[in-house]
Order: structure tokens, then sequence, then C-alpha cells
């Protein structure tokens, strides 16, 4: 699986209190499933929820919540592309602790495409990248927020 870590990448890279505490975040895998059929190769789909839990968390959610949105965009744009998929795609829950502290849990329904190839009888194994969909945003370098760099 690729996506945990390329999402941890993202969300540190635009978060300053993940680069200072990266141990506030942690993600686990739940409910995966491996769908693959009868056909000639071993190529699959790996199904799952991504679950984040960021705690201690003394942003505003949506400091959170934009890195993530566009990560999808890049990483799983589908999730956008139905009324299904934005309803259960990504859900949150956000436990107020104080004035000024959140815990905040959050799942993510991904897929990643495997492609397994046979080539002189060794197994090639690649994942396949998301199909790129109209009009995708480009990664922001920077976040503004009520006008504000989010430093």
């Amino acid at each position: 699986m690729l996506k945990p870590k390329l999402l941890r990448q993202a969300l540190t890279d635009s978060l300053p209190l993940l680069q200072t505490n990266p141990e506030r975040l942690k993600m686990f895998v739940d409910g995966g499933r491996i769908v693959s059929t009868l056909a000639p190769s071993l190529s699959f789909e790996n199904q799952y929820t991504l679950t984040l839990f960021i705690e201690d968390f003394s942003s505003d959610v949506d400091y959170l919540f934009v890195p993530i949105l566009a990560w999808l965009r890049e990483h799983q744009p589908d999730i956008m592309a139905t009324e299904e998929k934005r309803r259960t795609g990504f859900i949150h829950k956000v436990d107020v602790i104080s004035d000024v502290l959140s815990d905040i849990r959050i799942d993510l329904q991904l897929t990643e495409r495997v492609i397994v190839k046979e080539v002189d009888g060794a197994l090639h194994v690649n994942h396949a990248l998301e199909p790129t969909w109209p009009g995708a945003a480009t990664r922001p370098t920077v976040i503004y927020f009520n006008g504000e760099v989010i430093p």
C-alpha cells in the first residue's frame, strides 16, 4: 500500500504541528478487501478504509481538511465524482477536548490498483496511477486561512 505513506507525507509537509510532533498523527487500515477475478493476470484492487487520528489539534480543522482534499484530488479523485462517494468517502469526527484542543478522526475510503504482469516467468508488480480527472488541481505550496499564511 502506497497511499497511507503518501498522505502522511502530504500532511506533514502542510502542517507545522506534524513537522514538530509527528507522533500526533496515527494511521491504520481497516476493512481492507482484495478484489480480484479469474482473469489471466494476478492484478487486483485493494479497497480499504484509511483511518487517521490527530491528537491535541489546536488549529481550525479546516487547516487539516484542505490539504487532505488537495491530496484526494490527486490520489483518489473518484471520491468526489459521485453523490455516494461524496457522502461516504471522507467522514470525520471531532472531539472537542478544551477551548483550544480537539482530537480528530478521519475515515477515507481508498483504493489502489495493482498491476501484475508475467514476463519471462517472473511476476512484475506495479501500482497503477490514478486516472486524471478533468480540472485536476495542482498541489498547493502555501495555504491561506482568513487571509493569513499558515506557517
